[in-house]
């Protein structure tokens, strides 16, 4: 992704070779700023503040948490507690436990004079297919915004509803639900986006918007509740969300709010489908509602809201009375039975087990029943 005249990812080695620089995306989209990490600690606590945020940029993160790690002490003990540490910070994105079980085995495997350096090519890699995964499912994901544009006759543009962020700030570069957009919108197809503002923490309205202005794509922030809306009176022609965790028979959980976006969507005779990479899918799980542990963070995301006063001046302001109780549940299930389609680096699937196993049917052992 290009700011300004300067392409970035969303996590990069530092010069020094060693410490690790990420966006710090609690600043966007007033302040651009870069955060240096430098062990593992600071890497856990960018992921459970979200200075990082994203399921598959939790992952990469993660992974070079565990390298830094490595890199400070690479023994077996001080390894299992940066993997325990790294893996407490955000319960509900699978792509966090994925990650540092890639990273955490293959250390294991070999002698500790190794680790550091292997920890740091792996954390690489995996931040390598990252991009080409995302990029893949921008491909895959480009075909059905084409086709939308050819149904509608060719000529106005297609509108997507979109919750969240799922662009490249989530990931290493590219995005899952964006990425189709992007790569529509460079081959000409074109397309507006409503971007749900996704409260209580705005990553639409400060994110998702941030990066399609930036990317010259048109679109329009809206509040949450106003989706049903826009699909009643024909202004929608498709949703794409991503997702934190997929299970094994579609279920998908993402942000709190998709839900309730499905639903319109369904009942409107909308397609709803969703973008993720082969490492958001929870193989072990059947059951999404049931099974996937649900992240409850604290109040003041709800409570208070941060923005720009009219004098410049980053600011925070209570919205709620003092004292009031909070609820703040940060994610919500989609069934697969309200899930036109998943779009994967593989291709687009049936939001179902045979779906899923048709495009990765290496799974097949693994695929809960």
């Amino acid at each position: 992704m290009n700011i300004g005249d300067q392409h970035f990812r969303t996590i990069w080695l530092s010069d020094d070779g060693w410490s690790v620089e990420v966006i710090d995306q609690t600043l966007l989209p007033h302040v651009f700023e870069i955060k240096r990490l430098t062990n593992y600690h600071e890497a856990a606590d960018a992921i459970a503040t979200m200075v990082v945020r994203g399921a598959p940029l939790i992952g990469a993160t993660a992974a070079y948490g565990m390298a830094l790690a490595a890199q400070m002490d690479p023994s077996d003990q001080a390894l299992d507690k940066a993997y325990k540490i790294l893996l407490a910070t955000r319960p509900t994105a699978i792509n966090l436990r994925w990650a540092l079980d890639e990273v955490h085995v293959r250390l294991s495997a070999v002698p500790t004079d190794l680790r550091a350096e292997l920890a740091y090519g792996l954390a690489a890699e995996i931040c390598d297919n990252d991009v080409e995964t995302c990029r893949n499912i921008g491909r895959h994901g480009a075909a059905l915004i084409t086709e939308a544009h050819k149904q509608k006759g060719g000529t106005d543009p297609v509108n997507v509803l979109t919750h969240c962020n799922a662009g490249w700030l989530a990931t290493v570069d590219w995005g899952t639900a964006l990425a189709p957009i992007y790569t529509a919108h460079d081959a000409g197809v074109p397309v507006h986006v409503w971007v749900d503002e996704t409260r209580p923490r705005n990553q639409g309205a400060a994110l998702t918007a941030y990066e399609l202005g930036s990317h010259g794509v048109p679109h329009t922030v809206i509040v949450d509740n106003a989706g049903g809306h826009l699909m009643q009176h024909g202004m929608v022609d498709m949703c794409i969300t991503g997702t934190d965790r997929t299970t094994a028979h579609g279920d998908v959980c993402n942000k709190i709010g998709t839900y309730l976006k499905a639903l319109a969507a369904h009942d409107n005779n909308i397609p709803f489908y969703v973008g993720l990479p082969h490492s958001t899918i929870d193989w072990t799980l059947g059951d999404g509602v049931a099974e996937i542990p649900i992240e409850q963070r604290e109040g003041g995301e709800v409570s208070h809201i941060y923005g720009i006063n009219d004098l410049g001046q980053g600011t925070k302001v209570q919205l709620v009375p003092e004292g009031t109780n909070v609820g703040n549940y940060a994610f919500d299930v989609t069934p697969a039975r309200l899930v036109t389609g998943l779009i994967t680096e593989r291709g687009v699937c049936q939001a179902s087990r045979d779906g899923l196993l048709g495009l990765y049917p290496e799974q097949t052992d693994k695929a809960a029943p």
